[in-house]
């Protein structure tokens, strides 16, 4: 007879989408708390601790990883933060979940043979984000004087594009299949986002006050017509990249490759309520801006690599769709 299986048993194996259920719930008693500041503080840090331990839950079993052992170490350490409310410790515990936001985020897409649902997936990861974000927020960050946004939000991106990478890598989609054109795509990905956030340093750091005035201004300006300003990693590099990715997934494996360059949008969005200076609405016009324009410049990338390709028309490129069909799991299950 076959062995009965134990509740640990399913949980290892990832039966059901109750960490899913548990995610929600947690970033719902932080929203609860932010906008009912009667509520003990209690509410906010069992809340964290419960959005901490669901997205290492989910995180492993779309990974194929250990769920139990992963949810029990993520919220334990949650939970070790919040009770010494020692200050690493918290901002520890608020970077990790920002990471395993972003990257569970990435992570969750699925292939898409058309272009409109590669914009659905980009907003799927979008809103997986955006609750890591509320996790992050859920430890008291964004109202720590100590903690400064912006290197909050670089050491989230740095952590989640290595531990994005290494996941791919696990994956086994190895490298021989992205032809000349991914490599030069995969190089100049890597070139502008190092360049990037060299030059913000840069700028901050050693740029003129005149110039350092010069974009203040103009990003005041543009904040205070459009109610917020479009972040220009997200928006060139991240989205396109997500976009294009999962496109290419829905071809060939090695399009998880291009994917991972997706963390450079997921990053920002859950570290974005960190800076105390934002409100909720130009977080969220922000978001939507980047969206947006990411949006089209991924149509435009995903357009010259058809027209590379051979898909000239539309006819052609509805029977290349039609063709596109590599099947991986759900966005709830293993992907391996």
């Amino acid at each position: 007879m076959p062995k009965a299986s134990t509740g640990v048993d399913r949980f290892t194996a990832g039966d059901g989408e109750g960490w899913l259920v548990l995610l929600l719930l947690g970033a719902f008693g932080i929203v609860l708390v932010r906008i009912a500041p009667d509520l003990p503080e209690l509410v906010r840090q069992v809340s964290a601790v419960v959005v901490s331990g669901a997205l290492a839950w989910g995180l492993a079993i779309r990974t194929g990883g250990r769920p139990f052992w992963a949810a029990g170490l993520g919220a334990a350490l949650a939970i070790g933060a919040v009770a010494s409310d020692w200050h690493p410790l918290v901002a520890g515990a608020a970077v990790g979940t920002g990471v395993m936001g972003a990257t569970l985020a990435v992570m969750a897409t699925t292939p898409a043979a058309t272009y409109l649902l590669a914009l659905r997936e980009a907003v799927v990861a979008s809103l997986i984000a955006a609750v890591g974000a509320i996790g992050a927020v859920g430890y008291g960050v964004d109202k720590d004087a100590d903690i400064a946004a912006d290197r909050f939000g670089y050491a989230v991106l740095v952590l989640s594009l290595i531990g994005t990478f290494a996941l791919v890598y696990r994956l086994g989609a190895g490298l021989h299949g992205l032809g000349r054109r991914g490599y030069v795509v995969a190089g100049g990905a890597v070139v502008m986002l190092v360049f990037a956030l060299a030059y913000s340093a840069a700028i901050a750091h050693w740029g003129s006050r005149d110039f350092v005035g010069m974009m203040d201004d103009v990003r005041d300006s543009t904040r205070d017509h459009l109610g917020a300003v479009p972040h220009p990693i997200v928006a060139l590099l991240g989205y396109p990249a997500l976009i294009w990715g999962v496109f290419m997934r829905a071809r060939r494996r090695q399009g998880w490759w291009v994917c991972a360059f997706g963390v450079a949008a997921t990053a920002p969005i859950s570290t974005r309520l960190v800076s105390s200076d934002l409100g909720a609405r130009s977080v969220a016009l922000g978001g939507l801006y980047s969206l947006v324009v990411g949006a089209v410049v991924g149509y435009l990338v995903i357009r010259v690599e058809q027209s590379l390709t051979g898909s000239h028309g539309r006819r052609a490129r509805r029977d290349e769709e039609a063709e596109a069909h590599r099947p991986e799991p759900r966005r709830t299950r293993a992907l391996h």
